[in-house]
């Protein structure tokens, strides 16, 4: 009787958080917006945690060292996100929600990605990568080289640009 009692008070506050009517003093929290393409398509994210400490300080989010062991999990919950070493274009995700919100299709999209560090191999600025097939493409053709590294990242999509977005997204 008490697991219950305590189990019917867990999924009322899980869905107290996730409703709407929620309100913590009616307070905002305003976050720093980036852009990734998905299949030709841009996307917004946000960036809240990463598990690794420089790149954590660096971008000022949160450090979480236990999103490493997301790496292990088996089926794996991790995507790719393909961030370019110079800063030279926006990076790449390997999913994102279709349409973006409660009402997702996608059952590969994930918020925790797995950093793919992308460096061109060729000197100057080479165009501009839109999908994972153009580059893994350009890596085949040996214009890029791709470093999967150890460092998982919680960017949750936002937004789909000239597209949908989560519920309170301005």
């Amino acid at each position: 009787m008490v697991r219950i009692a305590i189990a019917t008070s867990m999924l009322w506050l899980l869905a107290s958080c996730a409703s709407s009517h929620f309100d913590v003093g009616g307070t905002e929290t305003v976050l720093p917006l980036s852009r990734a393409w998905v299949d030709g398509r841009q996307v917004e994210y946000i960036t809240t945690d990463i598990s690794d400490a420089a790149m954590a300080r660096a971008a000022g989010v949160n450090y979480a060292p236990r999103l490493r062991d997301a790496i292990a999990s088996r089926p794996s919950v991790l995507e790719r996100v393909y961030k370019f070493s110079g800063g030279e274009q926006i990076s790449i995700f390997q999913s994102a929600p279709r349409p973006v919100g409660a009402g997702n299709t996608d059952q590969a999209y994930s918020p925790l990605w797995r950093l793919v560090m992308v460096t061109r191999r060729a000197s100057g600025i080479g165009p501009e990568l839109k999908s994972e097939e153009e580059l893994l493409s350009a890596q085949e053709k040996g214009l890029v080289s791709l470093e999967v590294t150890d460092i998982v990242v919680n960017c949750p999509v936002t937004r789909a640009v000239g597209g949908g977005s989560l519920q309170g997204v301005r």
